[in-house]
Order: structure tokens, then sequence, then C-alpha cells
């Protein structure tokens, strides 16, 4: 109803100033041309005016209708995006007050200073002052604003905390890649060559090649390899390693404020410390099915609009729990080197027997 009603007033706007312009229109044949042009000037005087109140009363409106359906009403789901959304604040404050005042000076003045038979036009050719003024007050601004990015973006960026969870995060056309190292806390290395969308998606080094001049890696036997979903930890610091396996994508985490650049061949890395889980996000926002997203900043092709990734925010104890049930990717290309699973015909069993520990093996 609300947007209906707004229609019909902008509607009604345009019809009355159309009805201004027709009769102008009427009076210029009525009066003559010079007459005409002195009575235009004031009608264009006063809708300055009007189109000056109707604009701000615009911007408020929107403002308090789409507002709270935008992301920055939620606030940062992450540590640094605290600093981002910070960084925006200072650039709509400062751009926003910018705004306000030179149109309305600009819309004021128009109409203030309006042809006027009575009022003699004083001819202003230069002033020094004035120019270094409106030249040297916006740029420190914005020099202040732009190092105020670079901060933050050298944060970013920076090496992460000792405690960080790594993830390598892929870009592919068209969906996200997800890698955790094993337990020896280490990626195994990978060669563009041997990748195999089928069976090993980011081209691990997994046996021996002559040809190529590679030799199995075992550090890759024990990284886990996802798609679609990635987990991370609350109060954890992340460090995500980008890279993409064929044109460039953009990792966006529009609820962490944070974006990176996939390029392949050179990998990217920045960091966050997610501020709240996912079952945490569903109660802030009242939304049972909220997901925190992971999308393609970049446009990748025609698939583009469905590069869409979750990312699922836990606790330690929860992300724990779902780590142990995960399999290296290894065993997935060679189940048969899968660990086997204990003999169930036979079981150890520790008796204690006068205070003496003694092993005794049971059959089933």
């Amino acid at each position: 109803m609300t947007m209906y009603l707004t229609l019909a007033v902008i509607l009604l706007v345009f019809v009355v100033i159309f009805q201004i312009a027709k009769a102008s229109e009427y009076v210029a044949v009525l009066k003559g041309e010079e007459q005409n042009r002195k009575q235009t000037n004031k009608i264009n005087g006063f809708l300055m005016v009007a189109f000056l109140v109707l604009g701000l009363i615009g911007v408020w409106y929107c403002n308090k209708l789409y507002y709270p359906k935008t992301l920055l009403s939620l606030g940062a789901s992450s540590v640094q995006g605290e600093k981002v959304d910070l960084m925006i604040w200072w650039t709509l404050g400062v751009t926003g007050i910018t705004f306000i005042i030179t149109q309305i000076l600009l819309f004021v003045l128009a109409y203030k200073y309006q042809e006027n038979e009575n009022r003699k036009v004083y001819f202003f050719s230069h002033s020094n002052f004035l120019e270094v003024l409106w030249t040297s007050v916006p740029a420190i601004v914005l020099t202040g604003l732009i190092v105020f990015g670079l901060k933050n973006w050298s944060f970013f960026t920076s090496d992460a905390p000792q405690n960080a969870l790594q993830i390598e995060v892929t870009g592919k056309q068209f969906g996200w890649i997800f890698r955790y190292p094993g337990k020896d806390a280490v990626f195994g290395k990978k060669y563009f060559k041997v990748i195999d969308p089928a069976s090993n998606s980011l081209g691990l080094i997994w046996q021996d090649s002559a040809q190529l001049n590679l030799k199995d890696d075992p550090y890759t036997h024990d990284d886990i390899v996802t798609e679609g979903t990635m987990y991370v930890v609350k109060d954890r610091p992340c460090k995500l390693i980008i890279g993409s396996r064929d044109v460039i994508h953009d990792v966006g985490l529009s609820q962490f404020r944070l974006k990176m650049d996939a390029v392949p061949g050179i990998p990217t890395t920045m960091w966050f410390t997610p501020k709240f889980t996912t079952e945490e996000m569903k109660t802030k926002t009242g939304n049972p099915n909220f997901q925190y997203e992971i999308s393609c900043d970049q446009m990748c092709g025609n698939g583009h609009y469905s590069m869409k990734g979750v990312i699922v925010v836990v606790t330690q104890e929860e992300y724990d729990a779902w780590l142990a049930k995960q399999k290296p990717y290894y065993f997935a290309a060679f189940p048969e080197k899968a660990p086997k699973a204990a003999d169930t015909t036979k079981a150890a069993s520790t008796v204690t027997l006068n205070g003496v520990a003694n092993n005794t093996v049971v059959k089933n």
C-alpha cells in the first residue's frame, strides 16, 4: 500500500509540473516573448525550491524505508568488518554532509538570485583564496579517507595470528572448492596439469610422474577437500589462501565486509575473525533460514549469477566434531589405500589381577 501511495504522489507531482509548463506556453502566447521569459524565470526559481524540498524528503523517506533491509543495519559479522563499517560511516558522513550543504546552497541561491530588474549583476572573476580553499580541503579530506582505507587493507592482508585456521579457497566456473590441511597441518603441493574434475579437482600431486617431473607429495594424503560449503570457527582467526582454477573470480564475504580477487596462478590472502555463529545469526535476524554467503564479485562468465557458496560458522567443539567426520580427499581417489577397519574377530582387553595389568586376547 505504501508503495502505491508513493507512486501516486510522484505521478501527481509530474502532472502538476506538466500543467504548469503548459500554462506557461499559453501565457507566452498572450503576453509576448519577453514577458513570458520573465514569467518562466520565476516559475523555474519556484521549482528549484520545490525540487530541493521534495528531494530532501525523498532522501529521508528512502533511508527510512530501505536502510533496515541493508546489511549495514545488522552490523559486521567479523572483527575486521567492524573497521570497514566504521570507514563506511565516516565516508557517508563526510560525503553526505557535503552533499546536503552544497545542494541546499545550489537551489536556494538559484532561487534567491534569479533575474531581477532592480539588481545589478556583479562580475567576480577570480580569487586565489577560494581556489586554494576548495582545492586543498577536499584533497586533505579524501587523503584522510584513503589513508584510513589503506590502513585497514594492510591489516586484513597482513600475516594472520599463529592460531589462525587456514583454508584454501579455489574458484572455478561456477563454484568454490575448499581445502583444509590434515593432521600434519600442512597443505600438500598441487599442479594444474594433473587437475581432473572428476577425481582431482585441485590437481593435488598424489603420484610420481616422470613425464611431468613430479613426485608424490605425502602432505597431500591427509588434506580434506569440500565444495560449496566452508566451515569456520567463531572467535578464531581464519586465513583464506585464495586462487582460481580458470578465470579471475572474486571472493565476496558481504556479511564479514571483506572481498579479495581469486587470480589464476597468483595466490592472494586475507584473514578475518567471525563474531557470531550461524545459529546466533538466525536468532539475531529472526530468519531461521539465514546463511552466511560467499559470492563471486567478479563477472566470470555466463554462470556467474549462480556462483554462490555457504559459510557455516560454528564453535570450536562443533568444528572439531565436523572435521573428525571428514575423510581425506586422497582416499576418495584411492579407496584401496584407505586404512582398513579394525579386525572384529579379536580385541585386546586389559585385566587387572592382584594389582597387576595383563593383556588378554579375547576371541569372538
